[in-house]
């Protein structure tokens, strides 16, 4: 059975979100690490498709709005002045001596009135209305596959940092070796077995390790800076990453596995209502050429005062129909159209991207698998090789040339083993992001 590796979860997690100074660093698990950044007020992805939502979820409620019914109410009060003449009133009375004003006022005016509206028939709202809907739903996919993305990118920041830490381990153990070499050599030319050359022979050989063990220390602290980046912590916290690279035996998965549960990612999800969402959108551009009804009413006192209102009221339906706009409205329905066959390709290729994204990873997976394999092999063989070089040169047999090279090669095997493992954990996180369970891996 092939043994497949993984990262083994810690049980540590945060014991406080306090970073006082004198509390020690901040012991970091995996897990910890994606619950932080896929939070809601983790990483500024998450905020953003949150917003996102959001503005779904009013624009949804605006296209609802059209079909409910809309209820106001007014009053005014008015002092006017009225030149009738100006008004087209001509008034001749046979009464000598008397002329019939033209310019009458100043009066007073009240009018105190509540309307109401309703759409009764309109197709084009409803299909814009249930076109909001599905917006809804994508956005909510759309915040679902930021989850996803962010626990990808914290998980491969995470895996960085834990492999800088496992080349500092490395590197140490590299430097702890060459010490003991160094001293070797030292205790050989005292006895008189050994010579100059191979005392110089192992300083160089420390002194290439000290280097590497610099280099690597270096990293570590730009792979911690990466991870609390990606989690969205402060810069200046003191991380402890409390996970290590290690593996475990899985169940393999095989292709049309992998597919049918990839079918189920957020992102595509998405992507599938937006083109339902552009499809009703097209359906909802057509319908204007329909007629639409709509009711109206109003009630209320007017007078010149409250004293000598009476009540007036109106009421009645009003009947749409389009007939000539210009052309506007064949052009937003070939806009539509448009968009709606653009949002089939997307939803196409983005279905073929994630066929390639399953198999390439399964691909990578087994190759990583292999790796791993023949590096525990070939570290183990190092370390044979190494333990009876020393053998010999302390015997006399050798000179420390032959534990030197042996002693590269033991270095060589490490640092093949912890890459094999890196690129195993790396290919299990596109694994699980290519079937959209990023999240579920690290649980």
């Amino acid at each position: 059975m092939r043994l497949a590796w993984i990262l083994l979860l810690a049980a540590p997690l945060l014991t406080g979100a306090d970073q006082t100074p004198g509390r020690g660093p901040l012991q970091l698990s995996l897990k910890r690490a994606v619950e932080i950044a896929t939070s809601p007020e983790g990483s500024a992805k998450i905020q953003l498709s949150g917003e996102s939502l959001k503005q779904a979820q009013s624009r949804s409620a605006q296209s609802r709005a059209a079909l409910l019914p809309d209820l106001s109410a007014a009053w005014s009060m008015q002092n006017r002045t009225t030149n009738l003449a100006a008004m087209g009133f001509k008034f001749t009375l046979p009464i000598p001596g008397f002329t019939f004003p033209t310019f009458v006022g100043p009066y007073n005016t009240m009018d105190a009135r509540v309307s109401a509206s309703q759409t009764v028939f309109d197709f084009a709202s409803i299909r814009r209305f249930q076109a909001s809907k599905v917006g809804i739903s994508a956005a909510k996919s759309d915040l679902d596959a930021a989850g996803e993305q962010v626990a990808a990118q914290v998980a491969r920041a995470y895996l960085a940092a834990v492999r800088a830490s496992a080349d500092v381990d490395t590197g140490r153990a590299n430097v702890t070796l060459s010490e003991a070499t160094l001293t070797q050599a030292q205790n050989q030319k005292d006895a008189g077995t050994g010579t100059g050359i191979e005392i110089t022979r192992a300083k160089v050989q420390l002194a290439n390790d000290r280097q590497r063990l610099l280099v690597a220390q270096n990293a570590l602290r730009g792979a911690s800076l990466q991870v609390l980046r990606a989690v969205g912590l402060r810069l200046d916290t003191e991380l402890e990453l409390t996970d290590m690279l290690q593996y475990v035996p899985v169940d393999e998965v095989t292709l049309e596995q992998a597919k049918a549960q990839a079918m189920k990612r957020p992102d595509y999800q998405a992507q599938q209502n937006r083109e339902s969402n552009a499809r009703l959108s097209a359906s909802a551009t057509k319908l204007e050429r329909l007629p639409t009804v709509s009711a109206m009413g109003d009630y209320g006192p007017t007078g010149s005062g409250f004293d000598n209102a009476g009540p007036t009221r109106a009421y009645g339906i009003a009947v749409r129909v389009p007939i000539f706009d210009g052309g506007r409205r064949d052009e937003r329905r070939i806009e539509s159209e448009s968009q709606y066959r653009a949002e089939k390709v997307r939803t196409n290729d983005l279905k073929e991207q994630i066929e390639l994204d399953v198999r390439l990873a399964l691909d990578s997976l087994r190759s990583a698998q292999d790796q791993v394999g023949v590096a525990k092999d070939g570290l183990e063989l190092a370390d044979n090789e190494l333990t009876q070089a020393r053998r010999r040169y302390e015997a006399g047999v050798t000179n420390s040339l032959e534990v030197t090279d042996a002693q590269t090669r033991l270095e060589r095997a490490r640092d093949n083993q912890t890459d094999a493992l890196y690129n195993y954990n790396v290919a299990r996180i596109d694994l699980a992001q290519a079937m959209g369970k990023v999240r579920s891996l690290v649980q």
